[in-house]
């Protein structure tokens, strides 16, 4: 049975398999906000425009885990994986399109989701600012990350824009994208003199040339129109699942869905996205590799395929454990919590709070309200409610106002 480490201690290989994908449901709502019909333990719903860290519902309730050995750190010949398909021939686009007419801003501390989406709106014409958007994206302003979901929400309930986030994405899609008139924002893996380490860091697209085969970036760290070449871009967005939010003006629905194509059905673009890092499993080595398998699992936590979901998370930690220390992506669940998805329904309650152990050990801020919410969960399923209430107020300390922890605790009868 091999062990396998995260940031000093790491859940084991203990998982549940299942041989294929259940049919989703299209209707969805907010992940990490099920409604009281759900029950505390069931999979939660996402919305059709659903986002990074959002789940979709299944006729079905997980599956228990199974002991699976194994001695390396690729999942056993036979797990149900998707499979590649035929990528259809791209329509052709024009060579080269840069977007006008953005308001750059540099992000105040902490501020890189804020920062982002402000600008991209500025594109359409919302004369708001970074500070407008923080306001309600972070309540308190130490917060270390805005999920994507979050950005979604803000939208839906403030303004009158909304936005589709995607994963899977490509060089072809992205140039769609502009070239139809729509600024992109991506998240993508950062390492720079400004941090210590691996961070995630959002950067709105704005356009692309071909010739030179580059990016026009507005980027919230370095300044406005700065350029990336296609292959750094899509190494450093491969860390986050080649995912890429679109916020548009109510209206616009119609001419966006047709660019996004097959890709606007959220079912069709997790199994695209899930057979792009399949493929990649293969192809990849170091640390390239953790994050073909940490988006394998990603993809798969989107189409309740928990049991697969925490093999390809088990393999992307086993080759973590591989890496030089350097170099070593040790905030992942800062940004991605799909760890916590797969083990929490397929029973790994003690993993899970040994994860978030070591996620919430790194920092000195109570802050991450994701990870204490899981742990509050987890510990929650073993009976310790005295403990999973104390950390379910730790992540109304983090994030004031955090839904979920909001009717946790109000299903336990305690009003916040």
């Amino acid at each position: 049975m091999l062990v396998v480490v995260y940031l000093g201690g790491m859940p084991g290989l203990n998982n549940g398999m299942e041989s294929r994908l259940d049919t989703l449901k299209e209707a969805l709502l907010y992940a990490l906000n099920p409604p009281d019909t759900v029950g505390s333990n069931s999979p939660p719903q996402l919305s059709e425009n659903s986002s990074i860290n959002e789940l979709s519902d299944l006729t079905r309730t997980p599956t228990p885990t199974i002991s699976l050995t194994r001695t390396t750190a690729v999942p056993a010949t036979g797990t149900a994986f998707p499979t590649a398909t035929v990528t259809p021939t791209p329509t052709p686009l024009p060579s080269e399109k840069k977007l006008e007419g953005f308001t750059h801003e540099f992000q105040m501390l902490n501020n890189d989701g804020p920062a982002n989406l402000a600008i991209a709106l500025s594109y359409w014409g919302w004369d708001g600012s970074q500070r407008d958007t923080a306001a309600f994206l972070k309540p308190n302003e130490r917060d270390k990350n805005v999920m994507t979901y979050e950005m979604q929400d803000f939208l839906e309930s403030e303004t009158d824009f909304r936005a589709i986030t995607r994963a899977g994405g490509d060089l072809q899609i992205i140039k769609a994208l502009i070239s139809g008139g729509y600024p992109v924002i991506v998240e993508k893996g950062y390492e720079g003199t400004e941090f210590d380490g691996w961070m995630g860091h959002y950067q709105v697209i704005s356009g692309y040339d071909d010739g030179k085969e580059l990016f026009y970036t507005q980027d919230t760290l370095k300044g406005p129109d700065i350029t990336e070449n296609y292959g750094e871009f899509l190494k450093a967005w491969r860390a986050f699942n080649y995912s890429y939010i679109i916020p548009y003006p109510l209206g616009s629905d119609a001419v966006l869905l047709d660019i996004l194509g097959a890709q606007a059905n959220a079912y069709s673009n997790f199994l695209h996205a899930s057979e792009i890092a399949t493929l990649e499993t293969d192809q990849l080595a170091g640390r390239d590799l953790f994050f073909a398998f940490y988006n394998l699992g990603t993809n798969l936590v989107r189409l309740n395929d928990y049991g697969n979901a925490a093999v390809a998370f088990d393999a992307a930690f086993a080759n973590y454990q591989e890496l030089p220390e350097e170099i070593k992506p040790w905030r992942i669940l800062w940004y991605q919590t799909g760890p916590y998805f797969a083990y929490f329904y397929t029973g790994r309650y003690e993993d899970i709070i040994e994860l978030a152990d070591n996620t919430l050990g790194r920092i000195t801020e109570t802050i991450l309200e994701e990870s204490f919410y899981w742990r509050a969960k987890a510990k929650l399923a073993l009976g310790d409610e005295e403990g999973a209430v104390a950390d379910f107020q730790k992540s109304l300390d983090a994030h004031p106002g955090f839904s979920p922890s909001v009717e946790e605790l109000r299903r336990l009868g305690i009003q916040q």
